[in-house]
Formats: structure tokens, sequence, C-alpha cells
């Protein structure tokens, strides 16, 4: 039978109540914050960002993704009305990765909750996987159909 310390788990529960105290605030602001950049851009006005050039426009899909993360759900929609405009697959596809994986908005409470030095490696490495993720999986549809 397990023996329970009850004086080191009042102590844990202590503070984890006091750290999850402190970063409630940053989380609201967080999605505040997304939920203001989602809200202020129009579908349309993502086109405007592209440039039609394969090579440029996965890099500007990561950046754009990185800023304005959130959920899968609303990525797959900005993503379909993107490849309704015109943008290209490849362009879409970091974008909606990194999107999902790179967090630019959230960074400050991921800096304070597991290290700064970790969240920008982790940062870096998801933005640059996003990216290639969009390059090798277009490569494989082309090589497919």
């Amino acid at each position: 039978m397990i023996k329970i310390d009850r004086k080191r788990l009042n102590r844990a529960v202590l503070k984890s109540t006091q750290q999850i105290t402190k970063a409630i605030p940053i989380i609201l602001g967080i999605i505040l914050l997304i939920s203001l950049a989602i809200a202020s851009i129009k579908n349309t006005d993502y086109s405007l960002l592209f440039t039609k050039n394969p090579v440029i426009d996965p890099l500007i899909g990561a950046m754009f993704g990185s800023i304005m993360a959130g959920n899968p759900v609303t990525s797959y929609i900005i993503g379909g009305e993107l490849l309704k405009q015109g943008i290209s697959l490849m362009a879409v596809t970091s974008f909606i990765v990194a999107w999902i994986t790179v967090g630019t908005l959230q960074l400050p409470y991921e800096m304070m909750m597991l290290g700064k030095r970790f969240a920008i490696i982790r940062n870096i490495i998801a933005f640059v996987s996003s990216i290639l993720v969009a390059v090798i999986t277009v490569s494989i549809m082309v090589m497919i159909q």
C-alpha cells in the first residue's frame, strides 16, 4: 500500500495553485490578443500578403501563421479560404503548421512556464519545421498525382 505524506501533498497542491493563479492573467491576455488579431483581419486580406513566389510564399505563410496562432479548426477554415483565393498549397500548408505549432503570442507565457531558452529554441524549430513540412507534403502530393 502506498503511504501518502499529507504535508508534502499539501505543499505541492499549494505551489501548483500559486503557479496557476500567476498564469491566469497571462493566459487571458494571450487569448484576447489572438481573438483580436483573428477578428481584425478579413479572409480577403490574406491574399494581399502572398507574392505567388514558390520560394517566398511558404516563408510568408510560416511567418504569418506564427503571429496568428490559434486552434486547428480555425486554421483549416482560413487555409480553405486562402486556397480559394489562389494562394499556393505550399504557402497554405506552412501557414497551417506554423499557426498550430509556433506560438509568438504565447511566447511570454511559455518562457515563464518552461524557461526562456527552451521556449525560444522550440519556437525556432517549429518555425523551420513548418516550412520543411510544407515542402515535403506538397512534394509528395505532386509525386502521387
